[in-house]
This record gives structure tokens, sequence and C-alpha cells, in this order.
């Protein structure tokens, strides 16, 4: 998918870029094959991939109308070199964004990322999902949390419900259909007090397969959730 293509697939959506947008995710691109030759952000760096696998792939929750251009707050949960919060961000500059990573020299590439597009509301933490979970300043305060690849929902769903403001969505994108996974989570969905919405299921421009999980949450996540970090992965709800 070469720039031009992503631009005219996003009309097709009623999408248009602006040229400051076209020239972030030009600059977002250059950034993400510079910082890769020093650290681990990506294997897929030649530039039709990168817009096709990472900038169009992140926009998904955009295209099929599960996030608006508001200022509704939105965390990612492990995003690794942006995605998919700031695509996102680029196409809707209203939305707050809050990325959460582990690896701080992924940090310090988001930094400079947002610095170099003039990123404004966006928040970089630096630390695991599981201890700000617990953190009064994040828990219970986002409309929306995203996930894409990190985990298996029966795992995902306890590092970012207790995330989720009540009537929040956690939106996870995964690249295979889910529905092993979303039997073996149905215990930690309920547990957590949210439920299973739906399963947006979708095709991207070369026919890869593409599915997001919708998950509310609908009451007050027991405190005791999420657990002390590697919890989770180690022993699932």
């Amino acid at each position: 998918m070469t720039p031009e293509e992503f631009y005219a697939q996003l009309k097709t959506f009623d999408i248009v870029l602006n040229d400051n947008q076209k020239v972030q995710f030009e600059r977002y691109f250059e950034l993400l094959v510079e910082w890769n030759e020093k650290i681990n952000l990506t294997a897929i760096t030649e530039k039709n991939e990168v817009y096709l696998k990472h900038f169009y792939d992140s926009i998904a929750p955009l295209l099929y109308q599960l996030v608006e251009n508001k200022p509704i707050k939105v965390l990612d949960i492990g995003a690794g070199a942006g995605f998919p919060s700031l695509p996102m961000k680029i196409i809707f500059p209203q939305l707050k964004v809050t990325i959460i990573d582990s690896l701080n020299k992924r940090i310090k590439f988001l930094n400079l990322l947002t610095d170099e597009l003039e990123m404004k509301d966006v928040e970089l933490l630096h630390g695991r999902a599981e201890d700000f979970g617990q953190n009064k300043t994040y828990r219970d305060q986002f409309d929306i949390v995203t996930a894409r690849a990190v985990a298996r929902l029966s795992v995902l769903t306890e590092l970012t419900i207790p995330f989720l403001k009540i009537h929040g969505l956690l939106l996870s994108l995964k690249a295979a259909q889910f529905e092993d996974e979303l039997r073996d989570a149905k215990n930690a969905i309920t547990k957590l007090g949210s439920k299973f919405v739906s399963e947006v299921s979708y095709k991207l421009p070369n026919g890869d397969e593409r599915h997001i999980a919708v998950i509310e949450k609908k009451k007050e996540t027991p405190k005791i959730y999420p657990r002390k970090a590697g919890t989770p992965n180690k022993n699932p709800l």
C-alpha cells in the first residue's frame, strides 16, 4: 500500500487527510525505520508494508466507527512503536492518548516521535500495566483501552478492564479469529465486571483477515485486580 493508496482508501470511509497529516505519517515512517536500527521496534520496515500493516491496520477502530474524533481518553497498553493509538491520533487529533509500555527504550522513541509530530494531549508512561492499574490516577479513568497483539484475551482483560470507566470499551485488535480465546476469557470477563459486546471482522486491502473484540465494562472491577506484575500471564483468571 503506497501512501497514495492509503489516502485513497481512507477516502472511501469519508476520511480526507490534510497536508499536515500526510507529513506526520511520512515522518512517522522515517523515524520508525531510523530508530529500528537502534532498538527492536518492528520486523516490518518496507514502506508499503508499514503503511498497510501498521498505519492502516491501526486505524481500523476509526474506520468501523468504534472511536469518534472527540476529546475522549484513550489508553494504549503495550503500544510498542505507538500502534494502534498514534496513527489514530494523527487522524483524530482530538483524542487524548495515554500509552503504557514496559520498555523504556520504546518510551524514549515515542517521546521523540510525538515531539517531532507536534502531538498534543499524549502521555507516555514507562512501567507495567498491572502497577498502573492499581494507581488511582489511572484506574477507572478511560473511555477506551486499545491493545494490538499484546496477549490472549484471558490475560489482556485483567491488564485493561481496570482502567476503564463504567461503559468504557476495550478494543482488542487481533490478526486471527479469537473464538477459542473468547471461550477461555469468559470467566475473566465476568470477574472483571465486563461483557463481550461484539466482534468486528474485516479484511485489509491485501486480503489479510483482521478482527476486533469489543468488550464493555459494566460495573466496577474488584479492587484485587489487576494482580501483581506477571501474575495474570502466569495464572490467567
